[in-house]
C-alpha cells in the first residue's frame, strides 16, 4: 500500500484554521508541520469560506483524510450519497488513503456521534471485512482502519482485541491507522500489556499513527480518552517503539478538547517529533 508523506503532522481544527490560513497567505516561513489531517465530514456539503480555506491550506501542506462516520461495524446499508461525495472529496484533496474506525456508530440511519466497540468474535470479523472491502471499492483508494478506545467489552469474546484487529486487516487487506494513545488507555483500563498488544499486530500494515492525550477520572476509576491533554511520556514511548518497528510513517497529533493556542500545539509537535526521530534512530542502529 502507498504511504503518505512521512513526518509529524497535526489534525486541523476550527480553533486554529484561521491562524493556519493567515500563515499560508502571509507567505512567511511554513509552520513546523509536515502535513495536516482533516475529517471530510467537517467539510463536505459546505460552500463558501470553509472549502475555500481548506483549498488554500492544501496548496501549501499535504492533507490526509480521516473519517468519523463510516460505521464499518454497523448493519445499515452503505449510503450511496455519502460515499459518492466522500470519494470526490478524498480525490480532490489528494489524500493517498482514507481512514476510519474499527467500530460501529449507529443504527437505523441514526448516528450516535461516538465510536462504539464491536464484539471480538469471528462473525464480526467477516462482517466488518466485507463492509470494509465494499467501502474501499466505493472510494477507489486504499483504506485504513483505526483501533478505538472503549470502556466496556460487548459480550463474550472469541479472541483478543489484537487478534480481532489482525483478522479484519488480513481478511479485507486493509491498512492500519495505529492510535498509540488508544492502546495505552485500553491497556490501563483492562489490565493488559500495551507493548504486547502492539507486538501482536501486523505492523507492516501501519499507514499512519495517531498520538493524543488522556485524563484519569477518579469518579470512574478509568483513563478517559479525552483528546484534551498533552500526550504523556507513556504514549510517546509507545510511539518510539512502534516507529522503531515500522520505519518512517505519518504521525498525527489529535487535539479535540481544551485546544490551546497553535503555538502550544507546535511545541507539543516538537516533543512528538523527538520521540519519532528516536524510533528512527533505533531502527537505523539495529
Amino acid at each position: 500500500m502507498k504511504r503518505a508523506s512521512c513526518g509529524v503532522g497535526l489534525g486541523l481544527r476550527w480553533a486554529f484554521l484561521d491562524e493556519v490560513l493567515a500563515n499560508v497567505r502571509g507567505g512567511g516561513p511554513p509552520l513546523q508541520v509536515d502535513f495536516f489531517e482533516i475529517s471530510p465530514e467537517n467539510y463536505m456539503r459546505r460552500s463558501g469560506y470553509v472549502p475555500a480555506a481548506l483549498a488554500e491550506v492544501g496548496e501549501r501542506y499535504p492533507l490526509l483524510s480521516h473519517g468519523l462516520t463510516m460505521s464499518l461495524g454497523g448493519v445499515d446499508p452503505m449510503n450511496d450519497a455519502y460515499f459518492a461525495e466522500l470519494r470526490e472529496f478524498v480525490s480532490a484533496v489528494g489524500a493517498p488513503f482514507h481512514s476510519d474506525h474499527l467500530c460501529f456508530g449507529g443504527a437505523d440511519g441514526r448516528l450516535v456521534h461516538d465510536l462504539l466497540p464491536l464484539p471480538f468474535i469471528e462473525e464480526a470479523v467477516h462482517h466488518v471485512a466485507a463492509r470494509a472491502r465494499e467501502a474501499r471499492d466505493r472510494l477507489d483508494c486504499p483504506l485504513a482502519i483505526e483501533n478505538i478506545s472503549y470502556y466496556v467489552s460487548p459480550g463474550a469474546a472469541d479472541m483478543s482485541e489484537a487478534a480481532f484487529t489482525r483478522a479484519v486487516l488480513e481478511e479485507a487487506d486493509l491498512g492500519l491507522l495505529l492510535d498509540v494513545n488508544n492502546v495505552a488507555v485500553n491497556a490501563a483500563n483492562f489490565g493488559f500489556d500495551a507493548q504486547a498488544f502492539i507486538d501482536a499486530l501486523p505492523l507492516e500494515r501501519v499507514l499512519a499513527i495517531h498520538v493524543a492525550g488522556h485524563e484519569y477520572r477518579p469518579e470512574y476509576e478509568r483513563l478517559i480518552d479525552t483528546h484534551g491533554a498533552e500526550a504523556p511520556s507513556s504514549v510517546l514511548s509507545l510511539l518510539t517503539r512502534v516507529v522503531e518497528r515500522t520505519g518512517p510513517v505519518p504521525v498525527i497529533l489529535e487535539r479535540d478538547n481544551a485546544i490551546p493556542e497553535l503555538g502550544v500545539l507546535l511545541r507539543e509537535l516538537a516533543d512528538i517529533r523527538t520521540a519519532y526521530n528516536a524510533g528512527l534512530q533505533r531502527r537505523a542502529a539495529a
